[in-house]
């Protein structure tokens, strides 16, 4: 029992230390899978709780894996365990049965797992931590109470400390398909697949079809037949695929931007009404001198047209603005706004508004580079 208590205690302590580190390395980001939770349960009006929830239960998802490591106060951490477990078990089997949000995100985005698998993964902590719950009593080490709790309080501190790093600036660890390196068109596209299914209404047969090779144009078919769902299949190999930006008309921009081969700045804000002023204007006279050198800026936002030119006008600003996807910008920069800078599609760096660069210092780093590969 003592040797089968302890690979729980390891195991669980091991899985609680990396959910807390990659979901607080990016509280941003998780705080936006919350609002998904108060959103999908009628709570809007918990929304503004979000990042102090999101660092909160990170910071506590990693002391407790930090308690179990080293046998810190290990009843109050068995109880901990037991009760976080036994709420998120039934949470998520309710997402896996009704699918409320269709990912939990209880690894961020280091590791995407559908929500059966996630309600799987929690089952099998869940009988470890009974396990370890019902060993509670018989952990030993040498530190004495108030050590451990102080220990144990440094650690939520320090890890505190560090998610507000993360959130001011940006993540120190960037598990999105939006790091740096990563190029956001494929170099020889092959035409992406369009599957569609239909049900006859008669049998109930399902049948999936590549599009346009069905008969759409035959009444009678289409009569017996309805539309069930769509696929697509893209075998193109590139990052940024769900990235779409439009003019206010609807023209679709996207590759006149990542395919541009200069360097080409993106200014990202998912919502300009909370956007700050006073950052935007910094941005644009950084753009502007940028524009003098050669290179490129465009801001994206998820606003509609009158916001936009209101917006353009109340702040004085010259920078072209487009439209796009507001999950696709929360996830480009976590920042609101967020400045991106790419050359050939290739993502070269990211900075938070508030650690926008010198100018010159920015000139002199990566406008005079060769470019990447």
């Amino acid at each position: 029992m003592k040797i089968l208590a302890n690979i729980s205690r390891l195991l669980t302590a091991c899985v609680f230390l990396f959910s807390g580190f990659v979901k607080g390395v990016d509280p941003l980001g998780f705080s936006y899978k919350i609002e998904d939770y108060f959103i999908a349960y009628h709570m809007d009006w918990a929304i503004p709780l979000a990042l102090t929830l999101a660092i909160m239960a990170c910071a506590l998802e990693l002391s407790i894996g930090v308690m179990l490591l080293l046998k810190l106060r290990m009843k109050p951490a068995s109880w901990l365990l037991l009760l976080m477990m036994s709420f998120f078990t039934v949470l998520t089997f309710f997402d896996a049965v009704y699918n409320p949000v269709p990912d939990c995100g209880c690894f961020g985005d280091a590791i995407i797992l559908t929500n059966w698998q996630t309600f799987y993964k929690n089952i099998v902590l869940i009988v470890l931590a009974i396990i370890v719950f019902s060993y509670r009593k018989k952990f030993s080490n040498g530190f004495s109470p108030s050590a451990q709790w102080m220990i144990t309080g440094i650690v939520a501190a320090l890890f505190i400390s560090f998610s507000v790093y993360c959130y001011r600036h940006l993540p120190v660890i960037d598990f999105t398909e939006w790091k740096k390196g990563h190029k956001l068109y494929a170099e020889n596209p092959v035409p992406v697949k369009y599957f569609v299914t239909y049900r006859n209404n008669a049998t109930g047969e399902q049948k999936e079809f590549l599009s346009p090779n069905y008969p759409f144009d035959d009444s009678t078919w289409m009569a017996q037949w309805v539309f069930v769902s769509q696929r697509v299949e893209d075998p193109n190999t590139y990052y940024g695929k769900s990235l779409v930006i439009t003019d206010t008309l609807g023209n679709i921009l996207t590759e006149t931007v990542t395919r541009n081969p200069e360097f080409q700045l993106i200014v990202n804000a998912y919502d300009l009404s909370s956007a700050n002023s006073q950052a935007f204007s910094a941005i644009d006279k950084f753009c502007l001198k940028a524009a003098g050198d050669g290179v490129s800026s465009v801001a994206l936002v998820a606003s509609e047209p009158a916001d936009i030119v209101n917006f353009v006008h109340r702040n004085k600003l010259s920078i072209a603005f487009y439209q796009s996807d507001d999950i696709v910008l929360k996830t480009m920069v976590r920042s609101n706004p967020g400045i991106m800078l790419l050359r050939n599609g290739i993502i070269i760096d990211k900075w938070n508004w508030r650690d926008l660069p010198d100018y010159e210092k920015f000139k002199a780093e990566f406008l005079t580079q060769k470019e990447p590969s």
